[in-house]
C-alpha cells in the first residue's frame, strides 16, 4: 500500500470513544512502588483547567491531557526507570493531543527515510511502550495495554473553555478570583473555593441579590460569559469579571 493509501485507510478508521466521566478513578500504584514516591491523595474533579494540569509536571507528580481528557501518569512513571520515561516527564503538565493521530487516537506515525518503514513519530524521543526500531534485548513487551489506551490513568475531563469569576465575602470583605471550567456547577466552583475559605459551605451564594442554584453552571444561573464580546471590542475582560456575593449564614461548618 502506498503512503497516501495508508493515510486514507487511517482516515477511514473510526476513533474509539473516550472514557466516560464515571470511569474516572483515583490513581493506583503497584505494590512494588516505594511508598515515599507515592504523592498525596487528592479529590477527583469532573473537569480540570489548563492551570490545574500545569501544576503537575514532575516525575513524581505527572498529569497530561489529550483528546479532551486528563490523565495522571504518575503511577506509570513510578514503575518505569530510564530514558523512555523522560519524554513523558518533559511533557508533564501540558496537552499532548498532537502526539496522536486524530482519527485512530494512536501515536502518530511516519515513514523513516532511512529504512522506508512506517514507525511511531517521536521527535521528542522514544517513550514508554513505543517499540524500538530494531531488536533490543531489554525491550519489555509484557504490558497488556499501552498507557495511552489505559483508562486506569483517567482522572477527569479537560475543560472545553474557562472563565473567571470573583467571590466577594461580605463578612470579611475578602475578594478572590478563580478561573473555572465553563462546565462546572456553582457547587463545583464552591469546592474549588474551599481551598481559600474552609467555611465556604456556611455562606449563601448570590448574584445581584438572587440566590444561585448550586446545581447549575454560571451560564445556567444567568451569569453570561462575555469574555469573547469584550475581546472583540478591545476591552480587557479582566476589568469586567462577574462577582458573586457570599452571605454568611451564622451556622459555621467545621473546617
Amino acid at each position: 500500500m502506498t503512503v497516501s493509501g495508508t493515510a486514507a485507510a487511517k482516515a477511514a478508521v473510526k476513533a474509539p470513544p473516550g472514557p466516560k466521566p464515571s470511569e474516572a478513578r483515583a490513581p493506583a500504584f503497584a505494590e512494588s512502588v516505594f511508598k515515599g514516591n507515592v504523592p498525596k491523595e487528592y479529590t477527583l474533579q469532573r473537569c480540570y483547567t489548563p492551570a490545574d494540569v500545569a501544576k503537575h509536571s514532575s516525575s513524581h507528580d505527572c498529569w497530561v491531557s489529550y483528546f479532551g481528557n486528563v490523565y495522571d501518569l504518575t503511577p506509570l512513571l513510578a514503575e518505569y526507570d530510564g530514558p523512555l520515561a523522560q519524554p513523558i516527564i518533559d511533557a508533564g503538565g501540558t496537552d499532548i493531543t498532537h502526539w496522536f493521530d486524530e482519527n485512530t487516537r494512536q501515536p502518530r506515525t511516519h515513514v523513516d527515510p532511512l529504512t522506508g518503514l512506517e514507525e511511531i513519530y517521536c521527535p521528542w524521543g522514544r517513550y514508554i511502550h513505543v517499540p524500538p526500531q530494531g531488536p533490543e534485548s531489554n525491550w519489555a513487551s509484557n504490558f497488556v495495554t499501552p498507557w495511552w489506551d489505559d483508562r486506569r490513568y483517567f482522572i477527569g475531563s479537560f475543560a472545553k473553555r474557562t472563565r473567571k469569576v470573583t467571590m466577594l465575602n461580605l463578612l470579611t470583605k475578602q475578594k478572590d478570583t478563580l478561573e473555572v471550567p465553563v462546565e462546572e456547577t456553582i457547587e463545583e466552583i464552591r469546592a474549588r473555593y474551599l481551598q481559600l475559605n474552609a467555611h465556604a459551605e456556611s455562606y449563601t451564594w448570590k448574584r445581584l441579590g438572587v440566590i444561585l442554584d448550586m446545581r447549575k453552571t454560571l451560564e445556567e444561573n444567568g451569569v453570561k460569559d462575555e469574555t469573547e464580546e469584550f475581546e472583540k471590542l478591545g476591552i480587557d475582560p479582566d476589568d469586567h469579571i462577574p462577582v458573586i456575593h457570599l452571605y454568611f449564614n451564622d451556622d459555621l461548618t467545621e473546617a
